[in-house]
């Protein structure tokens, strides 16, 4: 234990040693117990969450631009090991996976970075972003004090650092990055590896600071983070769960501030309000001093190919500020960029001044009160924090959301309807065990067997019925601890079973089946939704067929655990990539309209590039679950048939990233595991074809606009204009901008002004005052102004 204390202390000091050189530069980046320190000034800092692998390198320039827009400071972002070293000892840092192109795009905006390196991220991201292979390491224990897991880790992590050196990227380099992280969340399993777990933690950290990276390390949800490591919030909303910083001489740091719940199958979507998450920032800095927060997710993108986690959705935080396809979520964006432009103002006293708490009244939560501040009244909303500008002037109201709406809009622009136009391969029922890809006499775990390179694993055993057993009539008993089976006896389907993320870990498929006398083949397919991503010991966790019975009449269960199985790993059509252009003709594709149905079927078609730069969806909700290729980039897990709760899908529209296409003859394939209609599918484009503003007079004015009247702005994205006016009403109007209608106040002139000021434009903005509409309609009453536009 000793010995471990003295190298953790001399890692600090040579790296003390690194950062002083740095510091002759001019360019340092320390930290002390109120922020972090940027060439000897404390920064208030706002970031935002963005995964170069969940986008494409075409939509990152926009991406980090909106989100600049937005007010951020900083982009962060995880590594994933899983999409960097698939196979060890072989790097891919291509195309999506170009992290050093996607920093230097954040450095070529302004912004700087905050590289979050894990290695293990959870994210609801594949095996927590481990490659497989290291599942196969002997003896390894993953998060532990286990040489064969440190070795890897130290490697990877070494890899990373040692590449955004040589590329110049750490911040005293000249370089945008501000802040690096080690292990993420650890304390949540820490206690399953009992005295382990702290050896670990201090191995980790002291690893970490000994790279000399110049910029401070820290560990997220780690109460223990060894100095000089800062320990960080994750949560809801850390200025009511967050501990503090370990040290005084440590700043309070908001790694995730969760901007949204991520979807899963069988859920329905759970989005936060803007004045909620505005609510739990403004919170944070007051109670906890603190200087950094950063939104999960700011824009979450796409979990393409196999990538989601253990039932999780293609789509990723797809209400977060910035939605899946990179569209500005309002008001969530709006209403957070008024907050950071409060803050900021008021920045140097947050920073630097003394805080001060006293109570302004008690029993105020459901009430609107008046308060007395500084001889200055101030009305108060429940659950609201208001910053004020030189404690005098309110410039900002968690709870008061003035920034416009917006309303999505998928639209059909090409059917694939034309029957001609499809071809259709059935997806062959492995029967004779002579072909397998393994044999053995006991059941097969379904993640050693596969490598977690495909969702499936055929389980193919013969059983043979006699005579004298009576009734052909027989029950399947089948246990697993997969999370869907499909079952065929003699090639004839005969049910399936699936499990859900809240549900038992067992799924069990018990159904009547038909046997001939003498052999029958059982072939039972095995799939996966998804890899785990978080818990301790996940190189233990099993998953696949764990019992095989078959009962017929009064007969006891006759288990065929043990008797000689057969495996094929992978769907046929996956080995011949048929999901390719060369793949589409190594099988024999038959004309649809020919097609017996089959659960197990692979489609293809073709369509063209919609005009425009719209964002380009599949919907498919005539579909029931597969895997979805354009121009043999999968775009992702569907299973639009397990509906949610409200009897929707948890999702139907599958996002197609323009960058994936070509202009015409774009090859699509899907494999359907459970039905579905192709005929159905429809090529959509997703804009934003509504917006709205609601403000009332008394409403703080914006910021940006440096005036003293309130006003509603509105805006279309997309280089769109305001086409019409839907609704506009300056007085009294009843509802909001999802359901509104003329009330008793109502200035008849109100349509006439926003048209004469909006239509036509990309965006407009109109003052909340009488004059502007020709005078007072109802002197005393507060009036408020409500437009609703389209944008064509």
């Amino acid at each position: 234990m000793r010995g471990g204390m003295a190298i953790t202390a001399a890692l600090v000091v040579v790296a003390a040693a690194a950062e002083s050189r740095w510091a002759e530069l001019g360019r340092e980046i320390t930290y002390d117990g109120r922020a972090l320190v940027v060439s000897g000034a404390r920064r208030m800092f706002f970031s935002g969450d963005m995964h170069y692998a969940r986008s494409t390198p075409e939509m990152w320039p926009k991406l980090i631009a909106k989100a600049k827009n937005g007010g951020l400071d900083v982009i962060q972002t995880y590594v994933f090991w899983n999409v960097h070293e698939p196979i060890q000892g072989q790097y891919n840092f291509e195309g999506r996976y170009d992290l050093v192109k996607f920093i230097r795009e954040i450095q070529a905006q302004g912004l700087y970075v905050s590289l979050r390196i894990g290695p293990f991220v959870e994210a609801e991201w594949k095996y927590g972003g481990f490659p497989f292979w290291l599942h196969d390491v002997p003896s390894i224990t993953f998060r532990s004090d286990n040489e064969p897991f440190k070795q890897h880790m130290q490697n990877f992590v070494t890899k990373i650092v040692t590449m955004m050196k040589h590329e110049g990227l750490y911040y005293p380099q000249g370089g945008p990055i501000i802040i690096s992280q080690i292990e993420n969340e650890y304390q949540m399993i820490e206690p399953a590896f009992g005295a382990s777990g702290p050896r670990y933690v201090r191995w980790a950290a002291a690893m970490a600071v000994g790279l000399q990276t110049g910029v401070p390390w820290m560990m997220c949800k780690q109460n223990d983070a060894p100095d000089p490591v800062i320990n960080t919030c994750n949560g809801l909303i850390c200025g009511e769960t967050f501990v503090g910083p370990n040290s005084p001489n440590k700043p309070a740091l908001w790694t995730e501030n969760w901007t949204s719940r991520y979807p899963i199958y069988g859920n329905d979507t759970k989005l936060r309000a803007p004045e909620d998450i505005a609510f739990a920032v403004a919170l944070f800095i007051a109670r906890k001093k603190g200087s950094f927060v950063s939104y999960y997710m700011y824009h979450g993108g796409t979990n393409f190919g196999r990538f989601a986690a253990s039932y999780v959705t293609t789509s990723y935080y797809d209400g977060a500020p910035l939605d899946e396809y990179g569209l500005i979520w309002q008001p969530t964006w709006g209403h957070l960029r008024e907050l950071h432009c409060a803050v900021k103002q008021s920045s140097e006293p947050l920073l630097f001044g003394s805080y001060s708490n006293f109570s302004l009244g008690q029993q105020q939560e459901h009430n609107t009160p008046k308060v007395e501040f500084r001889n200055i009244s101030l009305e108060l909303a429940p659950k609201s924090i208001s910053v004020l500008s030189d404690c005098r002037n309110v410039v900002f109201e968690t709870a008061k959301v003035n920034a416009q709406h917006g309303s999505r809009t998928a639209n059909a622009v090409q059917s694939l309807n034309d029957i001609n136009n499809w071809k259709a391969f059935i997806e062959p029922v492995p029967q004779d065990l002579s072909k397998s890809t393994y044999t053995g006499n006991q059941l097969f775990e379904q993640l050693t067997t596969t490598k977690d390179e495909t969702d499936y694993l055929w389980y193919i055993v013969s059983y043979k019925n006699r005579a004298s057993d009576g009734n052909q009539i027989a029950h399947l008993y089948v246990k697993s601890l997969a999370h869907i089976l499909h079952a065929f006896v003699n090639n004839e389907y005969v049910g399936s079973v699936h499990g859900s993320h809240d549900g038992p870990r067992n799924i069990v498929l018990n159904t009547h089946m038909s046997l001939k006398e003498g052999d029958n083949t059982i072939s039972l397919l095995s799939v996966m939704v998804g890899s785990p991503d978080s818990g301790a010991y996940m190189e233990r966790r099993t998953f696949g067929i764990q019992t095989v019975g078959i009962q017929q009449g009064q007969q006891p269960m006759h288990l065929l655990n043990n008797d000689l199985w057969g495996y094929q790993v992978g769907l046929f059509g996956e080995k011949d990539s048929i999901y390719t252009q060369e793949g589409t003709n190594s099988v024999r594709w038959m004309d649809i309209n020919n097609l017996i149905y089959h659960p197990l079927t692979w489609y293809k078609t073709t369509f063209s590039t919609p005009p425009g730069n719209d964002a380009v969806t599949l919907n498919l909700t005539s579909m029931g679950k597969g895997e979805v290729w354009v121009n043999g980039e999968s775009i992702g897990r569907y299973w639009v048939s397990f509906k949610a709760p409200s009897g929707q899908p948890s999702q139907s529209l599958y996002h197609i990233p323009r960058g994936f296409l070509t202009p015409k003859d774009n090859l699509l394939v899907l494999v359907e595991e459970m039905g579905g209609d192709p005929l159905q599918i429809t090529v959509n484009t997703m804009s934003v074809t509504t917006v709205c503003g609601n403000v009332d007079e008394f409403s703080v004015p914006p910021l940006q606009s440096r005036g003293k009247v309130p006003k509603v702005r509105i805006w279309c994205q997309g280089g769109n204009r305001i086409s019409s006016i839907e609704f506009a009403s300056y007085g009294n109007p009843v509802g909001d901008c999802r359901s509104f209608r003329i009330g008793s106040c109502h200035a008849e002139s109100s349509e006439s002004v926003v048209k004469q000021s909006c239509i036509g434009r990309r965006g407009c903005s109109i003052p909340v005052m009488a004059a502007k509409f020709g005078g007072d309609p109802c002197p005393g009453i507060q009036k408020s102004l409500l437009v609703v536009a389209d944008c064509r």
